[in-house]
């Protein structure tokens, strides 16, 4: 993905994360795969994942919660 197409993702940070910087991602979605980014770092890299493979390992986190 080129910068140009990075700029036109909405990005979306948890409510989870706060302003005092720490450990947060930003994930975007477009009509092909879900892409995840380091908050603090929004020009570096990022990560692209097929709707599927993303589906499967938000399911996976979810299973992997303790109580």
């Amino acid at each position: 993905m080129n910068t140009t197409e990075s700029a036109r993702l909405v990005w979306f940070k948890s409510s989870h994360s706060g302003n005092e910087g720490g450990e947060c991602l930003e994930v975007a979605a477009d009509a092909t795969a879900i892409h995840v980014r380091d908050s603090k770092e929004s020009g570096g890299s990022q990560l692209a994942f097929t709707r599927t493979a993303w589906a499967g390992f938000v399911t996976e986190v979810g299973r992997s919660r303790p109580n």
